[in-house]
């Protein structure tokens, strides 16, 4: 398998190559560019199945990719390199991008890499790098990414009814696709999607859009319907705090 690192500092480009060599056994060829445009060209011609491509460049940035090549005709998978901030950080997940936080750490590249070779072959990059770009450009995020076996599914937050926890994949129900299977645990839409305030974790091994509560039932302990008629229970501990919000809704 071989990989491309497109980065303007030397540094930062051997760093990552030995951290690469060391830890992802199925990359045994590593190229290099240091600009946009070189890069570019090594796609073409040496069709690497992994791009590590940085953000921040002089003269075109890594997002401007899409502007010179046509990725249909090219199969590969984008990890971003990036310093950026924590609401970048948020773009990135929303859009189901995968990236490196510098400094890189050895168990980043890793699982990275590993999630880039299951999506190889099976993927929709050119709609996820615009969504990045659309969620990078705007502080109102309005959607999500959603891994699958298809690719990636994008659904507004307005969307998505409730989200359950089955092991290390998480059961998302929408209004307009049904349920999609996602393989990522439901601790992480709860890290993403906490600042998105219509969304509550009643219970553990559930996230619902408070949006589509349909009833509270008091008896059985008290328990939640979803709109989709799909029943939600409630932590003992959650109980008087979920009532308070309901009751503010």
């Amino acid at each position: 398998m071989k990989a491309l690192i497109i980065d303007d500092e030397k540094k930062a480009r051997q760093v990552l190559k030995i951290l690469v060599e060391e830890n992802c056994p199925k990359i045994t060829n590593i190229l290099q560019a240091d600009n946009l445009l070189t890069g570019v060209e090594l796609i073409k011609q040496q069709a690497p199945n992994i791009v590590f491509l940085d953000i921040e460049m002089p003269e075109h940035s890594g997002l401007e990719i899409l502007n010179f090549i046509e990725k249909a005709v090219h199969n590969f998978e984008i990890i971003f390199t990036t310093a950026y901030s924590e609401y970048a950080i948020q773009a990135f997940q929303l859009s189901a991008i995968d990236y490196l936080l510098k400094p890189v750490r050895p168990s980043q590249v890793k699982e990275a890499v590993d999630k880039a070779i299951k999506f190889l072959g099976n993927t929709q990059i050119n709609q996820r790098l615009i969504e990045l770009k659309s969620s990078l450009e705007d502080a109102n995020f309005k959607k999500i990414g959603l891994p699958n076996n298809n690719g990636v599914k994008f659904v507004n937050f307005s969307d998505i009814i409730m989200l359950e926890a089955d092991g290390m994949y998480t059961k998302v129900s929408t209004t307009l696709e049904g349920e999609i299977l996602v393989s990522k645990p439901l601790k992480f839409f709860v890290e993403t999607l906490k600042k998105v305030k219509t969304f509550y974790r009643p219970h553990r091994s559930y996230l619902i859009n408070l949006s589509f509560i349909k009833e509270y039932v008091k008896k059985d302990g008290g328990y939640i319907v979803m709109q989709n008629d799909k029943t939600v229970s409630i932590s003992n501990d959650k109980k008087d705090e979920f009532l308070n919000i309901v009751q503010n809704i």
